[in-house]
């Protein structure tokens, strides 16, 4: 896969997008951590999905992906970059309405320098609390049904929030 513009592709050779294997409903790379569960939403330009890591002591945050596969920030279309911010504030909404987290954030890395590590852009929206760590880095994976019952949560969040 190329990048599009004047910036190259980050992805290895043969790199099989574990996102794009989601939203096709065919996940079959063995290294793609990703499961069918994991899809939150979708529409025509974005998708919502659970993430499979957790940061600190607290799992569920979720990421905001292009159902068209765009590496990085520099490639979205504008219309593609409004879509991707009105979902991420209406998943920030729906998390503070149901896990009744003390804030939100957000963050989107673009290149290895930038600590990309998956080459299809996504924007993370966290849920907060106090003393989480978050950026700390206190990485560990979030087991599936976890992933699934978190994912069912804010779906029906999303769907009360406009």
């Amino acid at each position: 896969m190329s990048g599009a513009g004047p910036w190259p592709s980050h992805a290895p050779a043969g790199y099989a997008c574990p996102f794009c294997e989601l939203l096709d409903g065919r996940i079959s790379s063995p290294d793609n951590l990703c499961a069918a569960t994991d899809m939150v939403l979708r529409d025509d330009a974005v998708a919502v999905i659970m993430a499979c890591d957790g940061f600190g002591t607290h799992g569920g945050h979720a990421m905001v992906i292009p159902v068209r596969h765009l590496e990085t920030l520099y490639e979205l279309p504008d219309d593609v970059a409004a879509a991707i911010m009105v979902m991420t504030r209406r998943v920030a909404a729906a998390m503070k309405s149901i896990w009744e987290p003390d804030g939100t954030s957000t963050r989107q890395h673009n290149e290895p320098a930038g600590n990309q590590h998956v080459w299809h852009y996504h924007q993370h929206v966290f849920p907060r609390y106090h003393g989480d760590e978050l950026y700390k880095q206190l990485r560990h994976r979030v087991p599936v049904p976890e992933r699934a019952r978190l994912a069912a949560e804010l779906r029906a969040a999303l769907e009360r929030t406009p």
